[in-house]
């Protein structure tokens, strides 16, 4: 990515973040649909004083304002198209400078599902200090999911939910593990605390 385009990009947002005495820490939690990584991000937020933000959450939470951008978020998701990254950058960014001054850092869960998001990321707010990746079998993941849908027509979804996640997750977890410390762990909370520990 061209520096020069990147510094154009940086806002009074990036600067508030660059002029707090405090080093916020932002990990990104990675893990498939039913992996459990917004149960994991909360239990690791209380315990090391972060924030988690979830993208899917400040989506929901900025649906149920009666802002112009809600408006056009709710008319993307009635097509069914993805929400485009720089709404959903600016919502997080948004979210971490309401936060900075009583929080240790952030946990955000779900994100990027792209490359570009991950750069652009970098760009605007900063690089992440560590990606965490909870390794959770396909099986156990899709078993969650069907339990949470109650309903055996969802199964064909959910695998298509499944082949999505590994699709798009792929190149992400590839440009991580040349970037930063990336860490693949299955489900144990304590290892994903040791993870934390050493970012």
């Amino acid at each position: 990515m061209d520096s020069t385009n990147c510094h154009s990009h940086i806002s009074d947002g990036q600067e508030e973040f660059k002029n707090q005495k405090t080093d916020h820490k932002t990990q990104f939690i990675s893990g498939g649909p039913g992996s459990g990584k917004g149960t994991q991000c909360e239990q690791l937020a209380q315990k090391y004083g972060f924030t988690h933000l979830s993208t899917g959450d400040l989506l929901r939470r900025e649906l149920t304002s009666s802002s112009e951008r809600s408006k056009l978020i709710k008319d993307i998701m009635e097509c069914g198209e993805l929400v485009p990254g720089d709404i959903v950058l600016a919502l997080l960014k948004e979210a971490m400078i309401a936060r900075l001054g009583d929080t240790k850092g952030f946990l955000i869960d779900g994100y990027p599902w792209e490359v570009k998001q991950g750069e652009e990321f970098e760009c605007k707010i900063g690089e992440p200090k560590l990606v965490l990746c909870l390794d959770c079998s396909t099986e156990t993941m899709s078993s969650r999911l069907l339990k949470r849908s109650q309903c055996t027509a969802d199964a064909e979804a959910v695998m298509k939910r499944m082949a999505t996640y590994y699709q798009a997750t792929e190149p992400v977890i590839a440009y991580y593990e040349k970037k930063t410390q990336l860490s693949s762990y299955n489900i144990l909370f304590r290892l994903l605390c040791a993870a934390l520990w050493r970012a």
